[in-house]
């Protein structure tokens, strides 16, 4: 009878213990999320990630550099729109030089003649504007055959198809298979941090959702925390800037004794 209470005890306990825990607050949808979750993984293990292999160990260096290369250079032009609309002009300028140069001397955007020039490439999206403009990402998503996204950012999504300068590449076929080929190589890119992280988490779905929202949030405020934590960075540049440099005096010129 002892032994019977306990066991009810614990029961009780476990059930209360659960209903006191509630749904993940930034993931209110997580059953959902883990169906798709599910779905992408299936594709990926049986289409995308065999193609991608096949891709990495046949075609040359050179190609999947240029590949990366020429769409990283179409994506720079609406990385450019958006440093500018956020306010980053230094950064848009530099973008723009990035596209002009590589799209010239770079035949195109296969050569990356602007990295090795020194202008730094970055990597901004209309998600990442909102978020600036003080827009909340919202719940956590996972999106079919797209992965990981936000509540913020899925609304982005159809501005950001339409800024790609690819979508208006004629003819389509020719389009339909630079997609394709774009697709794969960016998956191609990611095979060895797969890997990794298939035998090192426990709970991939958790470690995939945790890891994409840390590093959504510094995207979106450039390695803050924060909105706040970006203004109290701003303001304490600003302060350092006003303040007075100290001046200090040189030390009199002693006179030799007699």
């Amino acid at each position: 009878m002892s032994k019977f209470r306990q066991l009810t005890l614990a029961v009780a306990a476990t059930v209360t213990l659960a209903g006191c825990a509630g749904p993940n607050p930034r993931d209110p949808y997580e059953s959902y999320n883990r169906a798709v979750f599910d779905f992408n993984d299936k594709v990926d293990e049986y289409a995308l990630k065999p193609t991608a292999t096949v891709y990495k160990n046949v075609t040359p260096g050179f190609f999947q550099t240029g590949v990366n290369n020429f769409f990283g250079n179409l994506a720079d032009v609406w990385t450019a729109a958006n440093n500018l609309m956020q306010g980053k002009v230094g950064d848009g300028m530099s973008d723009v030089m990035r596209v002009a140069l590589n799209s010239t001397f770079g035949l195109l955007g296969v050569l990356d003649i602007a990295s090795e020039a020194g202008l730094q490439k970055h990597k901004e999206d209309f998600g990442q504007t909102l978020g600036s403009w003080g827009v909340p990402s919202g719940p956590y998503l996972m999106l079919p055959l797209l992965g990981p996204s936000t509540v913020r950012d899925t609304a982005a999504l159809p501005v950001d198809i339409t800024a790609d300068p690819w979508q208006y590449k004629d003819p389509v076929n020719v389009r339909n298979v630079g997609t394709v080929v774009r697709v794969v190589d960016q998956r191609a890119a990611l095979l060895d941090a797969s890997t990794l992280l298939e035998d090192a988490a426990l709970d991939r779905y958790e470690f995939i959702r945790d890891g994409y929202m840390q590093r959504r949030n510094s995207q979106v405020y450039d390695g803050e925390d924060g909105p706040k934590g970006k203004q109290k960075k701003a303001e304490q540049q600003d302060d350092a800037a006003q303040q007075p440099q100290a001046i200090i005096p040189e030390p009199a010129e002693k006179k030799p004794s007699l």
